[in-house]
């Protein structure tokens, strides 16, 4: 008997893959089932057949699991199971979106792991840079198939192909331009969408699989382990497991504490589980620095709320910095016996990002004072300085017109644009680490130093050069791209000028032309978002040709410069 059982239970995997194939149809073409069934059963019966096939797998999994991590997994499935019993009672295609996500993940975990012994994982894992961009643009592609189910706007019809595939790179990319309104177009299906590719992207999906393989009982080898550590900012730590840990809690307590101040002020104007939606979704949103908001007109109704104009401020500050920076404050601040000074990195994306700070309140507050702040009280207009100086590095969140700042704020705000965050965080740009060697690097000149030091501490001339070749090679990029752009949009220099570097610093913010872009436009500026996210050293390193070291050294030649 128990080896019949054994023998129904082998073909659960492949009964669990074709059923995702069919959960992804009766998602993707509502329309084409409902003419033909009566679409309500299908989709009950479809949520059923998935939950059944889960129950069976837990049980497979109980009486002949032998593999490493069995224990885990089972855990693992078991709360999805006790989860979509409870999504079941409120909607069926909420079940078969939370299993079809599960069966998706089991589905790369076999392909990466599994199919042909591993090689693929062990390829992704000796060329991180083509890993990195394989994962966003794999969870990119998932999220444009996503957006476009009929189910995931609120006019049940399909978004057009284009308009998804913005959609899906802005927010996984945590960048924030849209094309179409948020709270408007997508439905609550359409919305946890876009907030679980902003939890994704924010994260980073090498962190987060890392995370999931380590707690499902996968080995990770060496070279990965320093991988995850460069990922995360340079982390020295060789204990991955507890590094990755320690960023996801870090990300949990964040959240759930920015919500619950948000909460504050939204359970004033609205009813309590709007509220509650729209604090989590604004809080997830600001520390992964995407600048989402389901609310048409983004923040503008609340520029005047010191909750909202400054704890969305702080949890963009604490997303931009860092992890490795969060988890060293956390060790200086908590644990003085052990770590008795921040690290050099931490000293200096703490001093840049309040320099940074500084440098757009300033701005905002002197050349908006009478321009577009012109009519609000004083109050307003210093929580209004106060959050566009911490938004406009990197976020997207706005309380005022954008599309009404004055030429000089406008070009103060793309220098703060294209500097963007720190290494290792929710951000993008150039990152505050590089802009601070090339500023610091013009002081040692000034000062007729030949080396690079700050803090008493030498910093090598080999970050000089990664500095000064990512910034040439983002400018180029972005200078390139605003240059078709030119030619095939009709729209004014500095707002496609502004649009560009907003979408390549990942930050969101828009002078109005998102929405009229042309395909090629739009196209454009979703390459730069992912180009951004990544890094364009990333994509470099990806595909740069390697040669072997040569030992032939030149005769050296100094030239003119200036």
């Amino acid at each position: 008997m128990l080896k019949i059982l054994r023998q129904i239970l082998k073909h659960i995997e492949f009964v669990a893959y074709m059923l995702a194939v069919w959960s992804f149809l009766v998602l993707f073409f509502e329309p084409v089932i409902g003419y033909y069934m009566n679409f309500g059963r299908v989709e009950f019966y479809t949520a059923v057949a998935n939950l059944l096939l889960l129950l069976l797998t837990i049980g497979n999994r109980l009486l002949f699991g032998e593999e490493r991590g069995t224990q885990k997994i089972i855990i693992f499935d078991i709360l999805m199971l006790a989860m979509g019993m409870l999504l079941l009672i409120y909607q069926a295609k909420f079940v078969i979106f939370v299993l079809l996500v599960r069966q998706t993940y089991f589905i790369i975990q076999f392909l990466l792991f599994r199919f042909s012994e591993g090689k693929v994982f062990r390829w992704l894992s000796s060329n991180p840079p083509v890993a990195v961009m394989l994962s966003f643009a794999t969870v990119i592609f998932l999220g444009t198939v996503l957006l476009m189910l009929p189910v995931a706007s609120n006019f049940n019809r399909v978004t057009p192909l284009v308009e998804a595939l913005f959609t899906a790179t802005s927010a996984t990319c945590v960048t924030g331009l849209v094309v179409l309104d948020t709270g408007v177009h997508f439905s609550l299906f359409g919305q946890l969408v876009i907030l679980l590719l902003i939890q994704i992207g924010g994260l980073g999906i090498m962190t987060l699989s890392t995370f999931f393989a380590l707690i499902l009982g996968q080995n990770i080898n060496l070279k990965l382990k320093n991988v995850m550590n460069q990922v995360v900012g340079g982390a020295k730590s060789v204990n991955v497991f507890q590094l990755l840990k320690n960023i996801v809690a870090v990300t949990l307590v964040i959240e759930v504490l920015g919500a619950l101040i948000l909460f504050i002020k939204f359970s004033q104007d609205l009813s309590l589980l709007r509220a509650i939606y729209l604090s989590f979704f604004h809080s997830i949103s600001a520390f992964c620095n995407a600048g989402f908001s389901p609310l048409s007109d983004n923040l503008v109704r609340y520029a005047d709320s010191a909750v909202v104009s400054l704890t969305i401020p702080l949890l963009i500050f604490l997303g931009g910095i860092g992890f490795t920076v969060l988890i060293d404050l956390n060790h200086f601040l908590f644990f003085r016996e052990k770590v008795r000074k921040l690290s050099l990195h931490t000293k200096i994306v703490l001093a840049t990002t309040a320099i940074l700070l500084a440098l757009g309140f300033a701005t905002f507050l002197l050349f908006e004072y009478h321009g577009s702040m012109q009519d609000f009280p004083v109050q307003k207009r210093i929580l209004s300085s106060i959050f566009q100086s911490a938004t406009t590095r990197t976020a997207g969140f706005n309380t005022i017109d954008i599309s009404t700042l004055s030429k000089a704020t406008v070009l103060i705000s793309l220098v703060l644009m294209f500097i963007g965050a720190s290494p290792g965080s929710t951000g993008g740009g150039i990152k505050t680490t590089t802009f601070s060697l090339l500023a610091l690097t013009v002081i040692s000149m000034i000062k007729g130093r030949r080396d690079l030091s700050v803090f008493k501490r030498r910093i090598p001339l080999a970050n000089f050069r990664e500095a000064t070749g990512l910034t040439m090679l983002s400018a180029v990029i972005v200078g390139s791209i605003v240059l078709i752009l030119l030619v095939v949009e009709s729209h004014p220099f500095e707002k496609v000028l502004f649009e560009a570097v907003s979408a390549f610093g990942t930050v969101g913010l828009s002078m109005g032309i998102t929405a009229d872009l042309t395909v090629l436009g739009k196209l454009l500026t979703t390459l730069l978002m992912y180009i951004g996210r990544i890094g364009p050293l990333t994509m470099v390193y990806a595909f740069a040709i390697r040669n072997t070291r040569s030992n032939i050294n030149y005769a050296e030649e100094t030239i003119a410069i200036g």
